[in-house]
Order: structure tokens, then sequence, then C-alpha cells
């Protein structure tokens, strides 16, 4: 079931973890082992999750990458479909054929 407007997965960091903390994105970087640059590109969505990010979330949060990367999974496909973009393809159907 898609959602509506699905929040990007470093929006729910951010207001789940970073605010609560009071964490700045160059301590949250520094405690998960990536660059400040990727870090506020994520948390500011302007950059989507990679499997490595989802585990490295999963473990510094006590959660499943599998969640982290449905979040990211269900934002993509939203975006997607605000933009049309499914209308946009052409494909010529596949049809199964008995044997």
């Amino acid at each position: 079931m898609q959602m509506f407007n699905p929040a990007h997965p470093g929006e729910v960091l951010k207001e789940a973890y970073l605010d609560p903390l009071e964490m700045s994105v160059t301590e949250f970087a520094r405690r998960i082992g990536i660059s400040r640059k990727c870090a506020s590109e994520f948390v500011n969505k302007r950059a989507g999750m990679s499997v490595d990010m989802a585990h490295r979330l999963a473990k510094a949060t006590d959660t499943t990458a599998e969640s982290w990367l449905m979040m990211q999974v269900q934002y993509a496909l939203w975006e997607a479909k605000q933009a049309k973009l499914p209308e946009q393809i052409h494909v010529e159907r596949l049809a199964l054929r008995a044997v």
C-alpha cells in the first residue's frame, strides 16, 4: 500500500533522532562513519538512502535496515508518481503463452 506524501527518511531521522538528541549533522556523520556532506545531503532530502546507509542507521538507531529502505522506496515511488513518471514509460507488454 502506497502512502500519501510519505516522509523522506532523512526527515524522519532528523525529527525522530537528531532534533530530540540535539545532535548536529556533523556529530551524526562522525558517529556513523560518513562524511558531513553525505549526511547533510541525506538529512536535507537532497539525497536518497543507500543500502550501506540503511545498515548504518539500523545499527545506530536499533532499528532494521529494511525499515529505512522501505521508507526510501515509498518516498521514491510517491515522488515518481507526482512527476507522472509512470505515465511517461512506454513499453511493449509481455504475454505468457501456454506451452
